[in-house]
């Protein structure tokens, strides 16, 4: 059989390839969003970590006065929507949806740089970045709305455990299917709005991985796909199995098939190569059926999925609650089921801000 590829689309792919080969390995995670049959859609991620990220899963309900913890001139609001997220330290929000359907997740970007900050303007926290989004919105249109504005200026600090500043991208999704990817390039807010934009993983910028996934869709998912561990690889077998998946009518059955393509393109546990020897294994998936407003968790550790049901939680400003579920080092804590009535009353933890 004879490929027939564009010149330029395969040059360009062969250069950004050659790119990502000379990028040292960095922390990563891969996200997607699912349209399935019936109006259903579902959107998985997976968290890469070398090492443990300290994740616990958090209730939030309405009404909770926030600020951005970036200093004096910090963005303040109160919260419109309950949500369940998960933590990264307990300091920040890498994961989560509210009670409107919005999706929100951050994914490790080292191309990412945030404006200068000048200490006056309105200030928000990196790790304060996607709760702001849940406590506030419903939809992606409405949040592209406001962020497109540029309301305040993002600053970051240091990864915990390490000297390196935390650099970070940000997408969104809805239960209309519609999706968003926020990035900081070269000082300046780029926002990537479509339905068409399912698929998000690390470095390069979205831009690049766009164009290297036009190559791969040359080819043909079922012809090649590229298997390594690197972003670039992930966002091409993703983006082909998100859409070679059948689209069920049945809700477990979709579930199912998503799962499986979470797990297509995560990293080993575990994994070291001689010249790599901190390559970011996947500790933790999550997979959100927005229809039905269910949250599901699976630690790479423990043989269980376990789920949350938003349409049973008292989210309300007046009887709601912040509750903590511990999840134990390394996710190791076993649960199973709906596990809505073991999360414990807890103080919300406070966002990392510039020290």
């Amino acid at each position: 059989m004879r490929l027939r590829t564009s010149l330029s689309a395969t040059c360009a792919a062969i250069l950004l390839s050659t790119a990502m080969l000379t990028t040292p390995a960095a922390q990563a995670c891969t996200r997607f969003v699912y349209h399935g049959a019936g109006g259903q859609v579902i959107t998985a991620r997976s968290m890469d970590w070398k090492t443990d990220v300290g994740t616990n899963l958090w209730i939030f309900p309405r009404g909770m006065e926030r600020t951005g913890q970036a200093g004096p001139n910090s963005v303040k609001w109160t919260s419109k929507y309950g949500s369940v997220i998960a933590s990264g330290y307990d300091i920040s929000t890498t994961d989560g949806m509210n009670e409107a359907g919005l999706v929100a997740n951050v994914l490790w970007l080292v191309e990412s740089d945030y404006p200068a900050y000048d200490g006056t303007s309105p200030a928000l926290s990196l790790a304060a970045w996607a709760q702001y989004v849940l406590d506030n919105f419903a939809t992606v249109e409405e949040a592209v709305a406001t962020l497109e504005k540029n309301p305040f200026t993002i600053v970051t600090d240091t990864v915990p455990g390490e000297e390196r500043l935390a650099t970070l991208h940000l997408s969104l999704s809805d239960g209309s299917g519609d999706s968003a990817i926020i990035e900081y390039i070269d000082g300046r807010q780029v926002i990537h709005h479509s339905r068409d934009y399912q698929v998000m993983t690390n470095s390069p910028v979205f831009d690049q991985q766009l164009a290297l996934n036009a190559y791969w869709k040359q080819i043909g998912g079922t012809v090649m796909l590229p298997g390594t561990n690197r972003a670039s690889d992930r966002f091409a077998r993703a983006s082909f199995y998100v859409n070679a998946i059948p689209k069920s009518e049945d809700a477990v059955e979709a579930i199912a098939s998503v799962f499986s393509v979470i797990r297509n393109v995560s990293v080993p546990y575990g994994i070291t190569t001689p010249d790599q020897p901190n390559i970011s294994s996947t500790r933790w998936r999550t997979v959100v059926d927005h229809k039905r407003r269910l949250y599901f968790f699976e630690s790479a550790v423990t043989p269980n999925v376990f789920w949350i049901d938003l349409t049973k939680l008292d989210l309300s400003r007046e009887t709601g609650t912040v509750r903590k579920l511990d999840l134990g080092p390394n996710q190791s804590h076993i649960h199973s089921g709906m596990v809505n009535d073991q999360f414990k009353d807890s103080q919300p933890f406070t966002f990392l801000g510039p020290r």
